[in-house]
């Protein structure tokens, strides 16, 4: 007998020698029914998976977790794979893994896929689905296994597996005639899968290179009940209607260009409108919490870079080296190597720490062409970026106030909640010896510092190894977005290396030099990314604050555009951001373009506004308000 520790806490006593899945039959139909995949003792397996000893048990279903939906994609992607080799033997198949939401396979084939295939692809998994095929799991030693492949002419197949390392479990799955190379997991049969929906046709590079061949990539996604289909298509068009791509072009508040470059956005007015006041908000926040903001060059030499380590840890995310006269210079991805070297300028006390330094930097990283995206994912972005230069006994206190201005922030002054707030411990990898600096005693050090201080404020949180940065250890908050994704905005890191590679130092209260600890952080984290963020999160309904036009004023006719401009006039001294619709249009018509432009404020004026001295006022969320005197809407607002 073996002993189970399950999720829930309990313990079950079961023979060994029993799959998963009887197990869960053990435990009720209902949850063997609905499984589709486990994890023993954090390792993902199939239900297949035979326990033969004492394990912490997690059963996964498609509802239960992110792992539960996985397995069931995985096992609709070998459906998919196995539909598209029934309608056309000749395709050779490349990969099909599962993603965040739904899976993907790419095929090499000679006609490019097009909508008109999307039916004849779904009618042949459903064919598939319904003869509910039983899905086995097989392993072959290397040279069997190429040959296996060999003889289904599958030449990506075979690639993969030449590149495995020798030892390496190579194993299959079959359903009916169709046998993929693949380490799963996968569902019981493929009458487990209930409703599937093609999303989108693509080109993508064998093995992400574009040396390699161009190949078709088929999006699709499956679920165990029909109508989530139908759901889930809701949320893709609410998704396109939060675009900021398509709500920066439709507000004209961005563009792009070729002629500048891919990932180089150029701000229109309203759009600079937007980032002026977010950077002036931020910036005067920071003041009120004793920051000292500093402007550094855009450009500096590679040994500034290979001090701090940059060149050695981040040299192939970097803008090339420009070789001017006797310098070799480089385009910098971030500000902490200027900011050390001002801490450095003069001679500091242990009664001069904290020393706040902040800064709206431009900074520069390479982005291959296909991964930017609008202003989320740029070339060029300008970084709310500080650094804190403090003594060991002040990094919690000033831990702690970073993330109470991050709550400040996204809680209080824009209103998200608090239950969209993940916290992320990102630690170093310590196999990975080229990604990081490699100082063990100073990276123990680090991590335990912020798993204390994260502790001590009670604030839950999970650990993510590999995420920290080559220096230290960061605290990320991860928010969930209005697309549904978790983005990291703003960030709180550790930094024992920096400090020590430019040899900082202030004079203790004992006379000695002694090292400060730098913590790096952000709170917009750059300004592009939080524009884009905020546009998604808005649907462009910005608030007022934000919004690039806060009151539209509506004459009626060209007789009440005198009333509309002193009225403009009353606005801008109160540091209103105002425009007249001057135009010879129907007010119905401008009503409904001050609307699509989603200004908060519209402010309607004809003969009986003008007689009254007062506005007719409409509300982007409530509409009609009424009429007032400008100086209740100046109230009132």
């Amino acid at each position: 007998m073996i002993k189970l520790k399950l999720k829930d806490g309990s313990e079950k006593e079961v023979e060994s020698g029993l799959s998963v899945y009887d197990v869960a039959k053990q435990i009720s139909e209902g949850l063997a029914r609905n499984a589709t995949c486990a994890s023993v003792d954090g390792k993902v397996v199939d239900l297949r998976y035979i326990l033969n000893r004492d394990a912490e048990l997690v059963i996964h279903t498609f509802e239960s977790d992110l792992e539960g939906k996985k397995a069931y994609w995985h096992t609709t992607s070998h459906i998919m794979a196995q539909a598209i080799k029934r309608i056309n033997p000749n395709v050779k198949l490349a990969i099909g893994p599962s993603i965040d939401e739904g899976f993907y396979y790419d095929f090499d084939i000679e006609k490019h896929f097009s909508d008109e295939d999307k039916e004849k692809i779904e009618a042949e998994m459903k064919k598939i689905i319904k003869e509910d095929l039983p899905i086995e799991r097989f392993v072959l030693p290397k040279e069997e296994a190429i040959k296996l492949m060999k003889e289904k002419d599958e030449p990506y197949k075979v690639e993969l597996i030449e590149d495995l390392s020798e030892g390496e479990e190579i194993s299959f799955y079959k359903q009916g005639e169709f046998v993929d190379l693949c380490a799963g997991p996968h569902l019981m049969s493929t009458g487990k899968v209930k409703s599937i929906k093609i999303l989108s046709f693509a080109g993508a590079y064998w093995r992400g290179n574009e040396k390699n061949k161009m190949l078709q990539r088929i999006y699709a996604i499956s679920f165990p009940k029909a109508s989530q289909v139908d759901e889930y298509m809701q949320v893709l068009e609410d998704r396109k209607a939060r675009d900021h791509r398509k709500i920066g072009k439709d507000l004209k508040l961005f563009m792009t260009h070729p002629l500048v470059g891919a990932g180089l956005p150029m701000y229109l007015p309203d759009g600079a409108t937007i980032r002026r006041t977010l950077e002036r908000y931020i910036q005067d926040k920071e003041i009120e919490n004793g920051y000292l903001h500093v402007y550094t060059p855009s450009l500096a030499t590679v040994n500034l870079y290979k001090t701090s380590g940059h060149w050695d840890h981040y040299k192939d995310d970097m803008f090339p080296m420009m070789k001017m006269d006797n310098e070799e210079l480089v385009l910098r991805p971030m500000n902490c190597p200027h900011h050390m070297l001002i801490y450095k300028s003069e001679m500091r006390s242990y009664k001069d720490l904290p020393i706040r330094i902040g800064e709206l930097a431009n900074d520069f990283r390479w982005e291959n062409s296909g991964a930017v995206c609008g202003l989320e994912r740029v070339r060029q972005m300008c970084q709310n970026d500080a650094h804190l230069f403090v003594r060991p006994d002040q990094i919690k206190e000033e831990v702690g106030r970073v993330i109470n201005l991050i709550f400040e922030v996204y809680l209080k002054d824009f209103g998200f909640s608090r239950d969209r707030f993940k916290f992320r411990l990102s630690l170093r990898d310590k196999e990975n010896k080229e990604k990081y600096i490699d100082n063990d005693e100073m990276w123990e050090t680090a991590e335990n510092q912020l798993r204390q201080i994260l502790n001590e404020l009670n604030i839950e949180y999970y650990e993510a190894k590999g995420e920290a940065a080559f220096y230290g250890p960061k605290i990320d908050i991860q928010i969930t977005s209005a697309l549904g994704h978790d983005v990291t905005i703003p960030t709180c890191q550790l930094d024992f290396a920096l400090p020590e590679r430019f040899e900082l130092e202030y004079i203790g209260e004992d006379g000695e030099p002694h090292r400060p600890v730098v913590i790096h952080r952000a709170i917009l984290g750059s300004s592009d990314r939080f524009i884009s963020f905020l546009l998604e999160e808005t649907k462009g309904n910005l608030p007022f604050w934000v919004a690039p036009k806060q009151v539209k004023i509506l004459p009626i006719a060209d007789r009440h555009i005198d009333y509309a401009n002193e009225i403009k006039e009353k606005l801008q001294k109160q540091k209103i951001r105002v425009e007249v619709d001057s135009r010879s249009e129907k007010i119905g018509y401008k009503i409904r373009e001050a609307q699509l432009s989603k200004v908060p404020y519209m402010l309607i004026v004809g003969d009986k506004e003008i007689e009254s001295k007062t506005i007719g006022v409409r509300s982007r969320e409530k509409g009609d308000i009424g009429s007032m005197t400008l100086e209740e809407f100046l109230k009132s607002i």
